[in-house]
């Protein structure tokens, strides 16, 4: 039933929580390749990858299906909220692989990069998720770690943690077939025990008219520490979950699907071949967050 007055009256209502999110939104700062840093990532790689090492025990397969030259776009599923295990741990273990003079780029929502972290995420070759930048990067040759499942991913439920769920974005894969560069799958387990994420809040962010302000389309509600229940992408300390995490060998798009390849076709065989690997990885899983 259509009752005409409770579009204003909802408007109203919401209208300083949308004058709060106005005031917070952060400024375009689109990402500049010049800001990675060899030296400084040389100087803290070993701590931050102790660290992390620590929190997370990670167990990573596969680094050697990422070419040593070349452009490549590694695609990975996404999880663990605004701490993102996967992301961290992805970074450190190419770097700490191929060496900081491999050029490796990950592509990150905007308010990651204007996040307290983000002068150091910058310095590490985060730069923002845009088609021109991760166009850029490709050209200079280098590694691009693209998640494209993006917030909606990150924030599902913790009782989906062993489902891909991208959301049908398919920007990569055009990206991947006009450059001509080999995709490789990427993989993990556990970051979506890091907290127990309860829904995504979808209509919360439409309500708030987040996905036009900042381009979010979930505002979460979960539990964690230290605060219990959080609304929104807000930060939380994780759990000491257990990571695993494996790379896939490369896909050559154009010689398995073909000069003219159906993106929709391309897009289902991909996520149905992750989601295989994130099915056999969740099988070896004896318990929750100790893995």
């Amino acid at each position: 039933m259509h009752i005409p007055f409770l579009g204003p009256a909802v408007s109203a209502a919401t209208a300083p929580a949308r004058g709060v999110v106005s005031a917070l939104t952060p400024r375009f700062r689109p990402g500049d390749l010049d800001d990675r840093d060899p030296d400084f990532m040389r100087e803290l790689l070993p701590g931050l990858w102790l660290l992390v090492s620590a929190w997370y025990r990670p167990d990573i397969r596969g680094l050697e299906n990422i070419p040593r030259e070349g452009p490549v776009l590694v695609v990975g599923n996404h999880s663990g909220g605004t701490s993102s295990p996967e992301v961290f741990i992805s970074q450190l273990a190419i770097s700490t692989y191929f060496g900081v003079e491999r050029q490796h780029f990950q592509l990150a929502h905007r308010m990651v990069l204007n996040s307290p972290l983000g002068w150091m995420l910058r310095r590490f070759g985060t730069i923002e998720a845009d088609h021109g930048n991760a166009e850029q990067a490709l050209d200079a040759g280098a590694v691009v770690t693209v998640f494209p499942g993006g917030d909606y991913e990150v924030f599902r439920p913790s009782w989906q943690s062993g489902r891909i769920d991208m959301g049908g974005r398919k920007g990569f894969l055009r990206l991947a077939l006009a450059k001509g560069v080999p995709v490789v799958p990427m993989v993990s387990l556990g970051g979506q025990e890091t907290a127990l994420f309860l829904s995504r809040g979808e209509g919360l962010a439409r309500l708030l008219r987040l996905d036009r302000s900042i381009r979010l389309k979930t505002l979460p509600v979960m539990l964690s520490l230290p605060f219990g229940l959080q609304v929104g992408p807000q930060p939380h300390l994780p759990l000491p979950v257990k990571v695993a995490m494996r790379f896939l060998p490369p896909v050559d798009l154009a010689e398995r699907f073909g000069d003219d390849a159906d993106v929709d076709e391309v897009y289902d065989a991909l996520v149905a071949e992750m989601q295989a690997a994130l099915t056999e990885m969740q099988g070896e899983r004896r318990f929750p967050v100790l893995g």
